[in-house]
């Protein structure tokens, strides 16, 4: 009985290691995942393929890493400190076009690009006019534990009631419920209920943190909704939804007048 005591007790051990080992040494690769295995890193589709006008925009961000405007060609690494220098030289762009109304600039961000566009948002209240963020996690230390169950007691963020002992090696946490309660910007959370990736359950953790410090915020989810894929099975109720926000806090006119808000929530009754 002993025996088999003892060799449970190395087996957890040797178990909390290996994980331990794992969340320092392949940390960035985990949270940072450009490609699928087998794909290329070059993305070849562009807005052309759509009939859409694109411009081949090359950024420098403050740290001098080289930046492409589209997909698998920039320079440097990925970690928390670079994607938010990079986002910040992307938006500084934006800021300083003249064939843009600037006033109106709008970030939208999913997954782990909520948690990018939250910081976004946070830092520059002047030039955000509103956030939008969908299928976003409360913060790669909670997205851990759920990866990674065994380490659930010992890694979490803000919202968890673990020791927290492993949270000093996690280099991007990516504290997003801690963030968004910063954020001034109107805000809407479109939440996918099936998302398969992360649980539903931190979108409305993330809304009801920032509707404490912000009463400009909305939660709308999406019954068939996937973690990528709710923008397709939502329909043209998410289209709408995006649409009605837009038309709120970002309109074309600067005067969003009542009749703007009503239908927003004429739409939210047909949608009950």
């Amino acid at each position: 009985m002993v025996g088999w005591l003892k060799a449970l007790c190395y087996g957890a051990g040797g178990m909390a290691v290996v994980g331990l080992a794992a969340l320092v040494a392949l940390q960035e690769r985990l949270v940072y995942v450009p490609v699928l295995p087998g794909i290329a890193r070059a993305y070849p589709i562009t807005p052309d393929r759509l009939c859409l006008i694109y411009e081949d925009v090359w950024l420098r961000a403050a740290d001098g890493v080289r930046l492409h405007s589209w997909y698998g060609e920039s320079d440097g690494y990925p970690s928390q400190k670079g994607i938010i220098n990079d986002a910040q030289a992307a938006l500084d762009h934006l800021v300083e076009r003249k064939d843009i109304d600037t006033s109106r600039i709008v970030v939208f961000g999913r997954s782990l690009g909520g948690a990018v566009g939250a910081v976004l948002a946070k830092n520059n209240p002047g030039k955000v006019s509103a956030l939008i963020l969908e299928n976003t996690f409360t913060s790669i230390l909670d997205m851990a534990g759920i990866m990674l169950p065994f380490l659930r007691w010992f890694i979490g963020g803000s919202s968890s009631k673990g020791p927290k002992l492993l949270n000093c090696v996690v280099r991007s946490p990516w504290s997003t419920l801690d963030i968004i309660a910063e954020v001034k910007q109107p805000i809407i959370f479109l939440s996918g209920l099936q998302d398969e990736l992360v649980p539903p359950s931190h979108m409305r953790l993330l809304y009801e943190k920032a509707f404490e410090h912000n009463k400009n915020c909305r939660f709308v989810d999406f019954p068939n909704g996937m973690h990528m894929d709710t923008w397709n099975s939502g329909g043209d109720r998410y289209w709408r939804t995006i649409q009605l926000f837009l038309d709120q806090y970002a309109p074309e006119v600067q005067s969003c007048n009542t009749s703007c808000k009503s239908e927003i929530a004429n739409d939210d009754e047909a949608e009950e």
